[in-house]
C-alpha cells in the first residue's frame, strides 16, 4: 500500500489524511509543535465551499456542531449610516452551510480529535529539516529528516506546512517567499459592550482610517476583527506589543468615526486581543518534484480579507488525495492535482489581494468589494466561483 508523509499536523494536514483514507492510502502527520493548536486566539471563517469539501470525507458534522452561522452580511459607513445588506454567498437556510465562525484552535483540534478517531497516526516535536528522494528494489522512495535527528519513509511527501513551508524551500530552494501584505490583524472578543448588533449577521464597518468587522456569537459575545496598516511583527513574538497598546492604537484609529467600532475595541480585555500580520503568496512556480509536494499555504496564500485559506487548504487536502487514488504514479498525481487547483487558488488570491487593497484605500466604503469573504475582509459578494465549487468524488 503507498504511504503518505504529511508534514505539519495543521488543517490541511488533518484533512489531507482523512482523505487520503478514504482513498484507500495510508498516511503519517508530522507535527512540528509539541501540541499543536497554535494561534488560539485567531478565528476564522470556513465557507459553504469548504464544508461541502468536508462533507466528502464525512468531516463537516463536527465543525458545524462547534460553531455559529452567519447568514448576511451588514454594511456601515464612517458615519455610522447603515449602507445596505444582503445574503452571504452560499448561504442555504436550514442546511447548515457557511459560513461558519470559529476559533482556529477548535477547528484544529475538532479535525485531529476527527482525525484520530480514524486510526491516524500523528507524530509530534518533528520539525522537518530535509527530504530527499532515493530509489529502491520497490521505486523511488522519499526520506524526510527531522530537527530531533529522526528520520521517517514513505513513498511520497506532502507539505502541508503552512505559509513559510519548509517543504516548498526543498522543492525548489528559489521558490519565493510570502509578501508582507502592510497590514496588521487584530482580533478580539468581548461581552462588555453596550453595543445592539443583529445575529446571523457579520457587520462591517469601513472606518475612515481602519477596517474592522464584527459578529455576534449565540451566547451574546461579541467577536471582532480589524485590518490596519502596520510594520511587520516579527514572526517568533508576533504579540510582543503589549495587548493595550494594539487596543489603544486601534480605537484611537476609529474615534472620529460615528461607528460603534471604538466602543467594541475599547470594551476587550487585554488577554482577548491578538494581533497578527497579513501575507500572501501570489503564485508559486513549482508545486511538485516526483515524489513531494505542497498545498494549502504552503503552495498558494491569500491575503486574510477574503477569508478563504481554510477552505482552500481543505479542498486542496481533498482533491489531491482523489488525483492520487486516480494515478497511482505520485508524479501523475501531482501534475493532475496541480492542474485542477492552480488556477482556482491563484484567483482567489489575486481577488483577496484586490479587496485588501480597496480596503486599505478606503475606496470599498459602501461599494463593497468581491470576492465573497469574512472573517479579516468580508463576507460582502454573491460569487458562485468561489463558494459554489464542489468536488466530485
Amino acid at each position: 500500500m503507498t504511504k503518505a508523509l504529511i508534514i505539519s499536523g495543521g488543517i490541511a494536514g488533518a484533512v489531507t489524511a482523512m482523505a487520503l483514507r478514504k482513498a484507500g492510502i495510508a498516511s503519517e502527520i508530522f507535527e512540528a509543535y509539541p501540541t499543536g493548536a497554535d494561534d488560539v486566539g485567531a478565528f476564522l471563517v470556513v465557507f459553504a465551499n469548504g464544508l461541502e469539501a468536508l462533507r466528502v470525507i464525512d468531516a463537516q458534522a463536527p465543525v458545524v456542531e462547534h460553531s455559529f452561522p452567519a447568514q448576511r452580511v451588514a454594511l456601515i459607513g464612517s458615519d455610522g449610516a447603515r449602507l445596505g445588506e444582503r445574503p452571504i454567498a452560499g448561504t442555504e437556510q436550514g442546511t447548515g452551510l457557511g459560513p461558519r465562525t470559529l476559533r482556529r484552535a477548535t477547528l484544529y483540534q475538532v479535525l485531529h480529535t476527527e482525525a484520530a478517531r480514524r486510526g491516524i497516526a500523528v507524530r509530534h516535536g518533528k520539525r522537518l529539516t530535509g527530504a530527499e528522494t532515493v530509489r529502491t528494489a520497490d521505486g523511488e522512495r522519499v526520506v524526510a529528516t527531522f530537527a530531533d535527528g529522526s528520520r521517517a519513509e514513505g513513498d511520497l511527501l506532502i507539505g502541508a506546512d503552512g505559509l513559510h513551508s519548509v517543504t516548498r524551500t526543498l522543492i525548489d530552494p528559489a521558490a519565493p517567499k510570502p509578501r508582507y501584505t502592510g497590514q496588521n490583524t487584530v482580533c478580539g472578543y468581548t461581552r462588555d459592550a453596550d453595543v445592539a448588533l443583529p445575529s446571523d449577521t457579520y457587520t462591517m464597518i469601513h472606518g475612515k482610517r481602519a477596517f474592522v468587522g464584527c459578529t455576534r456569537a449565540p451566547d451574546g459575545e461579541i467577536w471582532w476583527f480589524a485590518n490596519i496598516p502596520g510594520t511587520e511583527l516579527d514572526r517568533a513574538h508576533p504579540s510582543a506589543a503589549a495587548p493595550r497598546v494594539w487596543r489603544e492604537r486601534l480605537a484611537g484609529l476609529l474615534a472620529d468615526d460615528g461607528t460603534p467600532a471604538a466602543a467594541i475595541v475599547r470594551a476587550t480585555d487585554d488577554h482577548r486581543i491578538v494581533a497578527s500580520n497579513a501575507y500572501d503568496l501570489a503564485s508559486t512556480p513549482t508545486w511538485h518534484t516526483d515524489t513531494m509536494v505542497v498545498l494549502g499555504d504552503a503552495a498558494h496564500a491569500a491575503a486574510p480579507n477574503a477569508a478563504q485559506g481554510a477552505s482552500m487548504a481543505i479542498e486542496d487536502g481533498i482533491v489531491l488525495a482523489k488525483c492520487l487514488r486516480d494515478h497511482p504514479e505520485p508524479r501523475r498525481a501531482f501534475v493532475a492535482y496541480e492542474q485542477l487547483r492552480r488556477e482556482r487558488v491563484e484567483k482567489v488570491v489575486a481577488a483577496s489581494a484586490g479587496l485588501a487593497r480597496r480596503i486599505a484605500s478606503g475606496t470599498a466604503d459602501g461599494r463593497p468589494a468581491r470576492p465573497d469573504g469574512a472573517g479579516r475582509g468580508g463576507p460582502e459578494a454573491d460569487n458562485n466561483w468561489l463558494t459554489g465549487y464542489r468536488i466530485e468524488w
